[in-house]
């Protein structure tokens, strides 16, 4: 049986900040639990070791399924769905008190600049919670009064159940935001959760699943096992017969890998998935507008964003002055430790991915892209020579037919290509196996609708990026995803509608 031990506050495993390692266990049932062996998680910043991690085996997973499946028969199965509002907006509270720690176990984790993650990431995982209360608050299904041929009538009406226990598998480019925005409206449906974070970012999961038990979360309700994909935790979730449904957010191949694991057992699947998007730049865009949109839409978050550019597509009378100007922009950036305010960009995640990252940037070059910025490894000095660092990067000369252009590098980094008319922008931005997301830059309002509409996405925005409304549909087509994210969208994953039929 493995060690548990149980913990004692909301911070219990998260010392303040310093170069104490930290050990991170499986949290099982209110109860932390020691894996099979542990795990070493590096900071991006540095090299440095920052936690060791308890890696989940099928033991482990069992136990985790089994703590979800007595909580989801007991009481909680059981919340009215005002209960349940209730809890998500104490979870809401909660995560503002210890806003400060989350910050510091994100930072700890992805290197990401300090005040990315208490604006972006800490702040969108309060309004997760908010969000689903307010959307479970206010759902509905629909009735129908039914005519019958005696004169008669019958009442059809859905009432919506849970699914039951529900495996939610996290990335580890914006872990705290997209485990909450999958957490909340699963509990907000009545469900319980097995949780299964990325290896490279353990820690915003287990401490938010301290801060869910201050906030009055029972016991078993969420439960968080670490490890990896492939012959360990991530695996044993997928495949456990006990797992009612999936959702995930990451890598295409991880997805189908996931798909192939229900499969036999034909459960629900929720997948956003990978991206290579495009952006559309016309000549009469507002130039300085469109600039500043693309170099945040590009090098966001050091470009680890799914929704990030990595294709810009400039009308050809005005390729020159965007180069040039996104160029300067990308000198512009700041890369250096998170917690200095000048700093406007991290690292990449590990070691391992920025070797990836490396390797495409090789590419581009022998494939003869010309460099317009960066290109490189930076030379930061001291121990941030230990970290994963990579230069902002962009580069011309290469077209849809070349590799770089066409598969998704996930990093700070993108390609500009001219056209000459929309038809052809259009095609462009839709020649690709992905679907996820796209810009269009123009001040001509008829053509921005016009264009947005014609984007093979699951999400096209027009003069802006990243602008979101939490309760419209988020996700992606093709190799981007199944399914829809967001408002009502999640409750009908979360969620199986069974209909009353009543004859009056």
């Amino acid at each position: 049986m493995p060690t548990q031990t149980t913990p004692s506050t909301a911070t219990s495993q998260f010392p303040a900040p310093g170069r104490t390692t930290r050990t991170i266990q499986n949290l099982i049932g209110g109860v932390a639990v020691d894996g099979v062996r542990t795990f070493d998680k590096f900071d991006p910043v540095d090299g440095s070791l920052v936690a060791r991690v308890h890696e989940a085996g099928p033991e482990q997973v069992d136990l985790a399924v089994a703590a979800a499946r007595a909580a989801f028969e007991g009481p909680w199965g059981r919340t009215s769905i005002a209960e349940r509002a209730r809890v998500l907006r104490r979870i809401a509270d909660a995560v503002e008190r210890h806003a400060e720690d989350l910050v510091a176990a994100e930072v700890g984790d992805t290197g990401k600049p300090e005040t990315l993650a208490r604006d972006l990431d800490v702040a969108r995982a309060a309004a997760n919670f908010r969000s689903f209360a307010d959307t479970v608050a206010g759902a509905g299904l629909d009735s129908y009064l039914t005519e019958l041929p005696d004169g008669r009538n019958a009442l059809n009406y859905a009432v919506r159940k849970p699914l039951g226990v529900v495996a939610v598998i996290v990335p580890w480019n914006l872990p705290l935001l997209l485990l909450t925005w999958k957490l909340a409206p699963a509990l907000a449906s009545g469900n319980t959760v097995v949780v299964k974070p990325s290896e490279e970012t353990p820690s915003s999961a287990a401490l938010l699943a301290e801060i869910l038990a201050e906030a009055g979360v029972p016991e078993g309700v969420v439960n968080v096992v670490h490890g990896f994909g492939a012959g360990s935790a991530g695996e044993a979730l997928t495949r456990h017969p006990g797992i009612d449904g999936v959702t995930f957010t990451g890598e295409t191949s991880t997805g189908s890998a996931i798909m192939r694991a229900v499969s036999p057992r034909v459960r629900p699947v929720s997948f956003e998935l990978g991206g290579k998007n495009a952006a559309v730049v016309f000549a009469d865009a507002d130039l300085e507008l469109a600039t500043a949109g693309l170099a945040r839409s590009t090098f966001l978050n050091t470009g680890q964003v799914c929704l990030c550019t990595e294709r810009i597509y400039v009308e050809r009378s005005v390729f020159d002055d965007v180069a040039s100007a996104l160029a300067e922009q990308a000198r512009r950036l700041r890369l250096g430790r998170p917690q200095d305010a000048a700093t406007t960009t991290g690292p990449l995640i590990s070691q391992a991915h920025r070797q990836k990252v490396r390797s495409y940037l090789d590419l581009a070059l022998e494939e003869g892209a010309t460099v317009l910025a960066g290109g490189g490894v930076p030379s930061l000095g001291g121990d941030l020579d230990g970290g994963s660092w990579i230069e902002p990067t962009l580069w011309t000369g290469l077209d849809n037919s070349h590799r770089t252009v066409r598969e998704e590098i996930f990093g700070p980094v993108a390609a500009l290509i001219p056209f000459d008319t929309e038809e052809e922008a259009v095609a462009l931005a839709n020649d690709t196996d992905y679907g996820l997301a796209a810009v269009t830059w123009t001040t001509d309002l008829t053509r921005g609708h016009r264009v947005a509409q014609r984007m093979r996405v699951g999400m096209s925005w027009v003069n802006t990026w990243y602008l979101r409304d939490l309760r419209s549909p988020f996700g992606g087509v093709g190799l981007s995803g199944i399914g829809r994210e967001g408002g009502r969208h999640s409750l009908e994953f979360y969620t199986e509608p069974t209909n009353v039929c009543v004859q009056l």
